[in-house]
């Protein structure tokens, strides 16, 4: 689930291949501005799938002319980006 709270995007739930595709159409509606937090504190957990949203929206902002930052990102999250060797890839804030 994704909700706009002005200075952040709280993405709480799962980001899990079923959720993937909803979560990820969902960002992207929010990417027209400059910036985007994406405040991952509330996620209970994230796999390979989630992580591809992640990327997703980073290059949707950067295509835009845009950044996006992510904050408290889940152990799990950190995990799973050093496994597959992207973890200096993820725009941590």
């Amino acid at each position: 689930m994704i909700r706009d709270l002005g200075d952040r995007v709280e993405v709480s739930g799962s980001m899990t291949l079923p959720d993937a595709a909803k979560l990820f159409e969902a960002g992207n509606a929010l990417l027209g501005r400059a910036g985007v937090v994406f405040d991952l504190q509330a996620v209970s957990q994230i796999d390979s799938s989630g992580l591809a949203v992640l990327f997703g929206w980073e290059r949707t902002a950067r295509r835009n002319g845009n950044t996006i930052r992510i904050v408290n990102p889940p152990q799990t999250l950190l995990s799973l980006a050093d496994v597959y060797g992207v973890g200096d890839m993820l725009p941590l804030a």
